[in-house]
């Protein structure tokens, strides 16, 4: 990515908000709710993140500019775990805007791009 026009910062990712969005999403994915599960299936030893709250932290950095999308499209790249600082990186080219998440560790979690305009 060209050197970023947007930037938002957010962490640590606390292991209590992804067990009460588990509850929301009606997500029982045990590796949002278990290190042992996380661990069991070879992911490391922290709970990971749900893939729409990452998501948001992207959604965040664009209503922090005072953009919002009008379409997205993201892939997602790695995984955010408990603990983890998170930053949303825009490079905003006209109506569009590449993206990244990264955490912390410098592992890059989502990749893409939003067609944006200024929110109303």
């Amino acid at each position: 990515m060209s050197k970023p026009d947007l930037s938002w910062r957010f962490g640590p990712i606390d292991p209590a908000a992804m067990r009460t969005l588990a509850e929301v999403l009606h997500d029982p994915n045990p590796i949002h709710l278990d290190a042992r599960a996380v661990k069991a299936a070879g992911l490391g030893d922290r709970v990971i993140n749900q893939g729409p709250a990452n998501l948001a932290y992207v959604f965040n950095m664009l209503e922090h500019a005072g953009l919002e999308a009008v379409s997205l499209e993201a892939r997602f790249t790695g995984n955010v775990r408990s603990g983890d600082d998170v930053e949303a990186l825009g490079a905003l080219e006209g109506e569009s805007c590449r993206f990244t998440l990264t955490t912390g560790e410098g592992l890059t979690a989502i990749t893409g791009s939003a067609t944006v305009r200024r929110a109303p």
